[in-house]
């Protein structure tokens, strides 16, 4: 079978030889300039920048494909075929042929090899003496192969082609096509990592806040991105004890809510084992900076609160929460650096009690940092005012004042980074 060869064809390899990842753009695409451009093919980019429905397959756009250049390129079937561990299984046919198609392929399979190493293959007669083998996937006249997608999720697409197919028409469209479904298969398997990520850092972060007798706890948290670096947890310590988290990773989304997952996962698991939150922290530190680069960091507030009103905690760089009494405001700064960045740090541990008629705010950088119209934070002394002004209200209630505080200085633009708040209130007796 006869190879018909891709205009600029160097050793197999067609032109426009577009990668998804690292984005190879050839040199030769100025020799299709004056190559005659299937008309169906802009439609065609509208359809794939067209957004999708949640969970939509890939090889949903291929009927539309077909449809659009079925008569421009002579086109009589697509056979789509979706790698797997141990070959290749067939996805969906478009296009009628009378010819069932194999429902497995095997990788070593001469047009399925032949595929996969020059990208786009475009195959003449099959009876011709000179012809690879069909394996039986396309065993009547002209046909062409593409690989979309990177290993392990590649999908293969052999079309049938009748006799007034064009070879320029066909290796330029098939070409374009080839780039722009892979590309769109990338972005489809980020949209999903998100959404996993989403869930894994829902589910491990969102609950309710824990009950402690003579004790309002309100928090919120809101990612600037579909994941955050911002984190609010709480350890069931005892009945009369609860212990809680709150941390702040550098930047924000997917690197971010990755680094929480591991910071939450390990203080977890050390304050289970009821070790010295000290020791905890120095051992979380490194961790961290074993499995992350440098320029990666967390800060994280932890406190254990008794019924009593006593609280031990550890500050690792993090934004000092603000515990309101009657007569000052004393900000808790106790503890050490960031995690991360350093492969010994030491903590210390800082004491305090909340009186009766006190308040504790704990806050990311995301509410101080919001920036107003003309560019002014919203800033530490708006906070400490809306507390004050707000004498003996619910913590609830402070709360939601902050964040609507928050939200109108920002005059309701979206969050530029994450944001997470938590007030802490004991009642007057």
């Amino acid at each position: 079978m006869a190879r018909l060869r891709s205009l600029g064809d160097r050793g197999g390899i067609a032109p426009f030889a577009v990668e998804t990842a690292g984005m190879e753009i050839d040199e030769d695409l100025v020799r299709l300039e004056s190559s005659p451009i299937p008309q169906g093919l802009h439609a065609l980019f509208n359809g794939l920048e067209r957004p999708r429905p949640d969970g939509e397959p890939p090889d949903a756009f291929i009927e539309e494909l077909f449809h659009a250049l079925k008569d421009d390129l002579g086109l009589q079937c697509v056979l789509v075929y979706a790698e797997r561990r141990d070959g290749l299984e067939f996805r969906k046919q478009v296009g009628g042929h009378p010819d069932a198609p194999l429902e497995q392929l095997e990788a070593t399979c001469p047009p399925v090899t032949l595929v996969l190493r020059h990208r786009v293959y475009i195959f003449a007669d099959p009876n011709e003496p000179d012809s690879p083998p069909s394996c039986g996937i396309l065993p009547y006249g002209a046909s062409a192969g593409v690989v979309v997608g990177r290993r392990p999720h590649r999908h293969l697409l052999f079309f049938a082609l009748d006799g007034g197919w064009e070879r320029e028409r066909v290796d330029f469209a098939l070409n374009v096509l080839r780039a722009a479904l892979g590309l769109q298969l990338l972005e489809e398997r980020v949209r999903l990592n998100f959404r996993q990520v989403a869930e894994i850092q829902d589910n491990l972060l969102r609950e309710a806040a824990p009950r402690l007798p003579g004790f309002e706890i309100a928090y919120r948290s809101i990612p600037a991105e579909e994941v955050g670096g911002d984190f609010c947890d709480f350890v069931h310590v005892a009945e009369d004890l609860v212990g809680f988290a709150l941390g702040d990773a550098s930047g924000h989304g997917l690197p971010a809510a990755l680094l929480v997952r591991d910071i939450v996962t390990g203080l977890r698991m050390g304050l289970e084992k009821h070790l010295r939150m000290e020791y905890v922290f120095s051992k979380l530190n490194r961790v961290i900076h074993r499995s992350n680069v440098s320029s990666r960091y967390v800060s994280v507030f932890y406190g254990e609160l008794e019924s009593n009103g006593n609280l031990s905690y550890v500050n690792a760089g993090h934004q000092p929460p603000l515990l309101f009494r009657r007569d000052r405001v004393l900000e808790l700064r106790t503890g050490g650096t960031v995690i991360g960045p350093f492969p010994q740090v030491s903590f210390r541990r800082g004491l305090v009690r909340l009186d009766p008629g006190a308040v504790l705010v704990l806050l990311t950088d995301g509410i101080v940092e919001r920036r107003g119209s003309g560019q002014e934070f919203f800033g530490e002394e708006r906070v400490k005012r809306l507390v004050q002004e707000s004498h003996g209200a619910p913590a609830a209630h402070l709360l939601e004042r902050i964040l609507h505080a928050a939200i109108d200085h920002g005059q309701g633009r979206p969050w530029e980074d994450d944001m997470t708040l938590m007030v802490i209130r004991r009642p007057e007796e």
